[in-house]
């Protein structure tokens, strides 16, 4: 079924809105809540979230592209569930540290970040720049620090080595720093 209709079926209150997700978008959500959360149960508790987010959502919001809408919702769904799991055992939680380490390099300030992320203008900083990288290197960013995918993940779904995917990742970030810098994100 197409996105449109689908929508439209939300707007219309119709619970076969929710059906219609599951089936076209199910096995996407579920990977980008296991890419996080590396727990079948919690991610799947994600995305039955994310239907009723979405659920609750529309009206009023008609989104553009539902997939992205619903990535949006899973990521920041499983995001919590993870840092909810994790505020006692720091150190424990591989994923997030590790992106949030590889992008430490890119922003020093981390309680200034979480003051802008949660305004939403540092995000629509990274938006800006992630759509003036090349579609490639666009696509392997997105990848990496919006759904959580690893290195190998990356390589093989874009056909490059793993190291090439880290040096074009690696690349990416000096450039957002510099992009950052330009903004006034950074001193």
């Amino acid at each position: 079924m197409e996105d449109a209709l689908i929508i439209d079926l939300y707007w219309q209150r119709q619970e076969r809105a929710i059906e219609e997700t599951d089936r076209k978008y199910g096995s996407y959500c579920m990977k980008v809540a296991d890419n996080i959360l590396h727990d079948r149960l919690d991610a799947e508790e994600c995305v039955s979230d994310t239907w009723l987010r979405a659920w609750n959502s529309m009206p009023p919001e008609r989104p553009s592209l539902l997939r992205a809408f619903l990535a949006r919702i899973t990521r920041n769904l499983s995001l919590d569930r993870w840092r909810s799991a994790h505020a006692a055992k720091r150190g424990q939680g591989e994923v997030v540290h590790v992106l949030l380490d590889e992008l430490a390099e890119c922003i020093a300030d981390t309680e200034h970040v979480e003051d802008l992320v949660s305004a939403g203008e540092l995000s629509a900083a990274v938006g800006r720049f992630v759509r003036s990288l090349p579609e490639r290197d666009g696509d392997l960013f997105t990848r990496r620090y919006f759904f959580a995918e690893s290195i190998p993940e990356i390589a093989a779904r874009s056909h490059l080595s793993e190291n090439n995917v880290t040096v074009i990742l690696s690349r990416a970030r000096r450039r957002l720093r510099t992009h950052l810098e330009k903004e006034g994100f950074i001193q």
